[in-house]
């Protein structure tokens, strides 16, 4: 015999709730047991938050299921467990019986367990001369039983939050990654560092999958943004009009000893112009360059360290590019060993999309010869094609 208590012990009078634990002992169970009863603590202990449980409300209800005889949950007498306070709490790691008493009431009012309380408010079982329980008085798992499917898709939805979650702070992590090295590179920090700071701090705290889309929205656009201002700079450098730039330019221009010597006013009217400075490195990142066209590094065995290692590189690839000798020479010749090299990077990274490598590459010659080319456009477009690809 199921015995269901309708009122509580003592001087307690009889609630809404109590009326609909009377209602949920009655509802019929969905099946007709739980293969395993662990699964669904589990489960519960990761969709904790949607049934307003905390790590030590679980640890009771684990004490609970650790009385229940069998491994499984069915539908039966079995399903109402009655310890004392003593054992239930020895079972805690050794929970105080006041602390006890407040975390069964919160496992009560979540609706995952119900008080079948006796005439003395003592919990025990009656057996008949069979040995099988006729009357048991304690706390009944049945809700468990019943809500076993409801705590199943709870769990899964916030399996899938949280690797939404995790998807979402990789993403921020590397925005801001991005936007902290172009910053520092552009000299952009007066500008930047002010509405990069609260996306780091914000970034401390533990964030809902609503607060993390946001932050890294704000992130992506912020990155755009310095992108735009590195592509402007590049394009300043290159063709000297930036004052501030162009003392940088003219300083790397005095240490070198390989650049040749342009003397403007003394060539002809028909002379074509002097080209920049070929051996100042491009006006972007090493980092940045391998991030955007990384196949490169895969004809370097020992690395790519610094510029001279992307030019050997480079001139290993040259040949599988089917890009001649005179092509990488007048490449080379108009546009500086290193911004070749970059540009190389680009193609190789890009072959499938170039049909003729050489006759691409002889093009941007003749716009390095004119002073209209900068690499930063071809590095730039290769990281957002990648970037949406990875999205």
């Amino acid at each position: 015999m199921r015995h269901i208590s309708l009122t509580p012990f003592g001087r307690q009078p009889v609630s809404a709730a109590h009326l609909a634990a009377l209602s949920l002992a009655q509802t019929p169970a969905p099946a007709a047991e739980v293969p395993d009863k662990w699964a669904v603590l589990r489960d519960l202990t990761v969709a904790r938050a949607a049934f307003g449980l905390t790590d030590r409300d679980l640890a009771v209800l684990a004490a609970l299921l650790s009385f229940h005889p069998a491994p499984r949950l069915a539908d039966d007498a079995a399903l109402i467990v009655h310890p004392s306070n003593a054992a239930l709490g020895a079972r805690s790691h050794g929970m105080a019986e006041a602390t006890l008493r407040r975390h069964l009431a919160a496992l009560v009012r979540a609706g995952l367990i119900l008080r079948h309380d006796s005439p003395n408010g003592k919990r025990y079982a009656l057996r008949g001369a069979d040995g099988a329980v006729e009357a048991a008085f304690g706390f009944d798992l049945r809700p468990l039983l019943l809500r076993a499917p409801e705590i199943a898709e709870a769990a899964a939805q916030a399996r899938a939050a949280e690797a939404e979650a995790a998807r979402l702070r990789l993403r921020l992590v590397l925005a801001l990654r991005d936007i902290a090295k172009l910053m520092v590179w552009g000299d952009l920090a007066d500008v930047v560092e002010p509405r990069l700071l609260p996306l780091r701090r914000a970034l401390r705290r533990r964030l809902s999958v609503e607060a993390l889309a946001d932050l890294a929205a704000q992130a992506q656009a912020l990155l755009e943004e310095v992108r735009r201002a590195v592509v402007i700079a590049e394009t300043e450098e290159m063709s000297g009009n930036d004052p501030h730039i162009a003392r940088q330019q003219q300083n790397s221009n005095e240490e070198s000893h390989e650049s040749e010597p342009c003397h403007e006013g003394q060539e002809g009217a028909g002379s074509p112009p002097c080209p920049a400075d070929r051996t100042t490195p491009p006006p972007l990142p090493l980092a940045l360059v391998l991030k955007a066209a990384p196949e490169i590094a895969l004809y370097a065995p020992h690395g790519i360290r610094d510029w001279r290692h992307l030019v050997a590189a480079a001139d290993q690839v040259r040949p599988m590019l089917g890009i001649s000798p005179d092509a990488w020479a007048e490449a080379v010749r108009l546009m500086g060993p290193v911004v070749a090299a970059v540009v190389l990077s680009c193609i190789l990274q890009d072959a499938a999309r170039i049909r003729q490598p050489g006759g691409y590459l002889r093009a941007l010659s003749r716009r390095a010869a004119e002073g209209g080319f900068s690499p930063g456009p071809m590095v730039m477009a290769l990281l957002r094609r990648e970037e949406a690809r990875a999205a």
